[in-house]
C-alpha cells in the first residue's frame, strides 16, 4: 500500500548533512502498533541519535542540549513520541510553535494502519495498548488515540499507512526518502572474520567460507612462522590456481550479492573465512576481500580471531 499523503503539504526529505540548514530533527509518531519502533531503528542505523517515548515538553531542552554539545558524531535527532503523556495534544501545540519560531529543520513522520490490522498486531504481540484500561477496550483505545493525534497528523510532512507493510517494507520506504543520509553514512557495515576451524566457527557469522582447499603454507618450514598478512604468504595462497580463481569468483559473487542485501534493508553483514588454524589462508583472503570491499565504498572492519593461535 502506498503512503497516504492526502491533505498534506508536499513532502521532501531533508537535505544531506553539510547543506547549511542545521541539525535535522525527525519526529516519528502515529498510532501505537503502526511501526514507530521500526522507523526509529532505521534512523539509528542511518546515524541519528534516537529516543523513544520522549515527553513532548522535553523536545526543546533536548535540542538546546544538542546545540550546545555540537554532536558531530550524529546526523541528526530522531524522536519517537506517543500519547502516553497527559495533555499530549495541548503540549504538542506549544512545542510546535516554539520549533517554528526557532527555525529548526523539522520533519514529521506519522505512521498509521487500519483498525483491523492494529487489532491483529496487538493480538500477536499480546501487549496492551497505552490507552487501554478497565473502562476502555482496545478498539475504543485506538479510536481515542486517533482523535488525540489528529493535530500532529495534520502537521505531518509524511503519512505512511503500514497496513500492507512488512517490517522490511517500512524500512525500505524510509531508506528511500532519506537516501542521502544512507549514502553519506556508508549504510552497509561489513565485518570480516578470519578463523581456524579447529578452534570453532564464529557464531555471529551470517556467511561462512571454507578455505581449507587452498594451498597451505603451514607445511613449508620457511613459511610456517609467517602469516597471511605477509605478502609472500598472500602470493603463495592466492597468486596461482586455485587461489587466484577463487578470489576472482568470490569478488564477483559478493559484488552481485551485497547490493541485493542492502536493497532488502539490512545494514550489517558478517562474513567468516576459515582455514585449519586461522593464521595463513583465512588471513590472506580476509585482507584481500577487505581491500576489495572498501574500494566498493563499503564500511569494512576485519578481525583475525585466531591469528596468534594457528
Amino acid at each position: 500500500m502506498e503512503p497516504d499523503n492526502r491533505d498534506l503539504k508536499p513532502f521532501t526529505a531533508p537535505d544531506c548533512p553539510g547543506d547549511g540548514r542545521g541539525f535535522p530533527l525527525i519526529i516519528i509518531t502515529g498510532l501505537s502498533g503502526a511501526g514507530k519502533s521500526t522507523a526509529l531503528n532505521v534512523f539509528e542505523d542511518l546515524g541519528f541519535f534516537t529516543i523513544d517515548g520522549l515527553p513532548v515538553t522535553l523536545v526543546s531542552p533536548l535540542l538546546n542540549l544538542f546545540s550546545n554539545e555540537n554532536p558531530s558524531n550524529y546526523r541528526g535527532l530522531a524522536l519517537g513520541m506517543d500519547v502516553r503523556q497527559p495533555d499530549f495534544a495541548a503540549e504538542w501545540k506549544k512545542v510546535r510553535q516554539e520549533l517554528s519560531q526557532s527555525g529548526i529543520h523539522l520533519q514529521i513522520i506519522f505512521l498509521e494502519a487500519s483498525e483491523g490490522i492494529l487489532v491483529l498486531r496487538y493480538a500477536t504481540t499480546r501487549r496492551p495498548h497505552p490507552l487501554e484500561s478497565l473502562d476502555l477496550g482496545l478498539e475504543q483505545a485506538l479510536e481515542k488515540e486517533r482523535e488525540i493525534l489528529a493535530m500532529i497528523r495534520s502537521d505531518a510532512h509524511m503519512v505512511i499507512d503500514t497496513s500492507g507493510f512488512s517490517i522490511h517494507d517500512l524500512r525500505r520506504v524510509i531508506q528511500e526518502k532519506w537516501e542521502c543520509f544512507g549514502q553519506s553514512f556508508s549504510g552497509m557495515r561489513i565485518h570480516l572474520i578470519s578463523f581456524g576451524f579447529k578452534y570453532g566457527v564464529p557464531s555471529e557469522a551470517d556467511m561462512v567460507f571454507d578455505l581449507r582447499f587452498l594451498p597451505n603454507p603451514f607445511f613449508d618450514p620457511e613459511l610456517c612462522h609467517l602469516s597471511g598478512k605477509d605478502k609472500i604468504i598472500a602470493d603463495y595462497v592466492l597468486s596461482q590456481h586455485p587461489g587466484n580463481d577463487y578470489i576472482t569468483r568470490t569478488r564477483d559473487y559478493l559484488a552481485f550479492l551485497i547490493p541485493l542485501i542492502v536493497q532488502e534493508g539490512r545494514y550489517r553483514l558478517t562474513m567468516a573465512f576459515g582455514c585449519t588454524g586461522g593464521r595463513h589462508r583465512s588471513v590472506a583472503v580476509v585482507e584481500n576481500m577487505a581491500g576489495f570491499l572498501r574500494d566498493k565504498g563499503y564500511l569494512v572492519s576485519a578481525e583475525h580471531r585466531h591469528y596468534n593461535l594457528g
